[in-house]
């Protein structure tokens, strides 16, 4: 099943975490317990003379450039407090599965029937002229002794251009098939956004989660299948392009490489 994903309901993860402190570096205090006596401080180290730079005919190029520990970093500046804004509000949270609105939405089921013949059409002509090399390959075995040296590389650059020039249309079409399933799926994106809104707005709700990102909640939270009824009856189908045509927007763009490949690798003829 096609998956959506939603920029606007997309939670942004930190980059990096604060790195938890040594159990040296804690301090805790437990209640009815004594506290264990602080460590002795460590005698300050004697501090180490700079490293003397190297000249530069003695430096490589390439080398990075590596700041010694003992070098002196300019003073932290000085970070103003920022003006008080405006508290958020309180958060109402719904919970939605955009895989499950997609397998109930009619046009997605479009989408996905109409793209996956198409789909199973290139795979049934990508192995038809496979079975056409291999036919070809093999009248060239068998009358390779009745054959001339310059006959029988006339046939095998026939045979590879044919390779070639197969594998580069397979190619196109796949990706074609790709952006024309795209369009599609773009279309159930809008609307689908809207409808999400919509129904946030209809619960008061200002927080919407995807449910693989929540752990725990309750039904009450869910608007899975309030968002799809509201879809189905805003968007039944939507445009499905012609086959073989590209979209508006990429038509004007060369066509990129599929990502999958339908025909199998150029099979070298036997000598």
């Amino acid at each position: 099943m096609m998956r959506v994903y939603l920029s606007a309901l997309l939670i942004a993860t930190m980059a990096g975490s604060v790195a938890p402190t040594s159990a040296q570096s804690q301090d805790y205090f437990v209640p009815g317990q004594q506290r264990a006596p602080a460590a002795a401080p460590r005698p300050a180290a004697r501090p180490q003379p700079m490293p003397q730079p190297a000249m530069a005919s003695e430096q490589d190029d390439n080398t990075p450039v590596q700041l010694s520990p003992q070098t002196q970093m300019p003073p932290v500046p000085d970070i103003p407090v920022p003006a008080r804004g405006a508290s958020p509000p309180a958060s109402v949270i719904g919970v939605i599965g955009v895989p499950d609105i997609m397998r109930a939405s009619t046009a997605a089921q479009q989408v996905e029937k109409i793209i996956g013949e198409r789909r199973e059409k290139l795979n049934a002509d990508a192995q038809k002229e496979q079975t056409a090399w291999r036919d070809m390959q093999q009248a060239l075995v068998n009358e390779r002794s009745k054959l001339s040296p310059e006959q029988i590389r006339a046939r095998e650059r026939e045979l590879q251009d044919r390779i070639t020039k197969a594998q580069r249309e397979f190619r196109e079409r796949a990706n074609i098939i790709q952006l024309a399933g795209q369009y599609g799926l773009a279309q159930i994106e809008r609307t689908l956004i809207g409808a999400i809104q919509k129904v946030a707005e209809s619960r008061g709700m200002n927080l919407v989660l995807h449910r693989q990102q929540v752990a725990l909640n309750v039904n009450e939270f869910d608007i899975t299948a309030q968002v799809a009824e509201t879809l189905n009856q805003v968007l039944t189908s939507v445009i499905i392009l012609p086959e073989g045509t590209l979209p508006p927007v990429a038509a004007a763009q060369p066509a990129a490489p599929a990502t999958t490949q339908p025909a199998a690798p150029a099979a070298t003829p036997k000598k």
